[in-house]
């Protein structure tokens, strides 16, 4: 397979994952349906999402919110594009992220809210409803971050006599 056909794998398959299953919740479950998969800690959802991560930004300009998705993408692409060969974390975390940005930038520009539908509970903290293209953003995000501490080279400080 060659090299720059493996991330390009990996951002479709996000995608198309990201896209069914938001198909599948807006078709299946009305505006707020709430359905217990384990009592107390997962529940399948039906949230619409106006704003950017988390609902923040919820009433900021929708027109913004897109430009912010298309510059990360941009620069994510470009990032990928240049990537050297032999980072698999670097080129999955890149991948991920990109395919990730893409699913949500979708939902935004063509329907105006982004479709979440998990939801977990730690104790009795709510975290905020999710989907597929924010859970490849964070473990393209947590790649990066795990190649960057495996990967850091260890600074030398000469010592002056």
């Amino acid at each position: 397979m060659t090299r720059r056909l493996r991330p390009v794998l990996l951002i479709a398959l996000v995608v198309l994952l990201d896209r069914l299953t938001k198909l599948y919740i807006r078709a299946n479950w009305s505006d707020s349906d709430l359905v217990p998969v384990i009592r107390g800690f997962f529940n399948i959802v039906h949230v619409e999402n106006p704003g950017a991560a988390f609902g923040i930004f919820a009433q900021g300009s929708h027109l913004v919110l897109i430009g912010i998705s298309v510059v990360v993408m941009c620069v994510v692409a470009v990032m990928l594009w240049k990537q050297p060969p032999g980072h698999p974390l670097v080129e999955s975390g890149l991948a991920l992220v990109f395919g990730g940005a893409l699913g949500n930038f979708w939902d935004r520009a063509f329907r105006g809210t982004v479709t979440d539908f998990l939801q977990f509970f730690f104790g009795s903290y709510e975290f905020p409803s999710f989907n597929v293209a924010d859970t490849a953003i964070n473990v393209g995000a947590a790649l990066l971050i795990l190649d960057l501490l495996l990967n850091r080279k260890k600074q030398t400080i000469p010592v002056q006599s």
